[in-house]
């Protein structure tokens, strides 16, 4: 027996034991139209949430959450703030680079906004619905780089 057989009827017995449910399978699927071939990913290394104005202030004030994503050769930081069913992402791409950026939307529409980073780097959208979001950007230079998903 060959290894491909082999592993051909390990499978076979897990299947029949035990089936992936559909919906798993579905989920797996549409999980791999999420990638973007050819990108470099920035994986989120900092996630901070504070308070603005600092202590000493009571009440009022909209919660800030700063993100940090790390891709080799560059660091994208982004503040989202607001509450309720929108968020305002405001941040940067360092070193500072014009580029398109894009967040990228699940399980909400439109699915995608789009903007560009002016000279150094930076961008804001300012009416991003909550759920989860990643962001993209074409550099210049024609590579791109897009960060893990997050929930807002």
């Amino acid at each position: 027996m060959t290894e491909d057989e082999l592993f051909a009827q390990v499978r076979a017995a897990f299947h029949a034991l035990d089936p992936v449910p559909g919906e798993v399978l579905a989920a797996g699927r549409s999980a791999l139209g999420l990638r973007v071939p050819g990108a470099g990913v920035a994986g989120l290394v900092r996630d901070r949430a504070r308070r603005p104005g600092g202590g000493g202030l009571r009440g009022g004030g909209t919660a800030l959450r700063a993100l940090t994503f790390a891709a080799p050769g560059r660091v994208v930081e982004a503040d989202v703030c607001g509450s309720g069913r929108y968020r305002e992402i405001a941040g940067r791409i360092v070193p500072g680079v014009p580029a398109l950026v894009r967040v990228r939307l699940l399980g909400t529409a439109p699915g995608e906004l789009t903007d560009r980073a002016d000279e150094a780097g930076q961008f804001a959208f300012p009416r991003v619905p909550e759920g989860l979001f990643s962001l993209y950007f074409q550099l210049p230079d024609g590579t791109s780089i897009v960060t893990s998903w997050i929930r807002l």
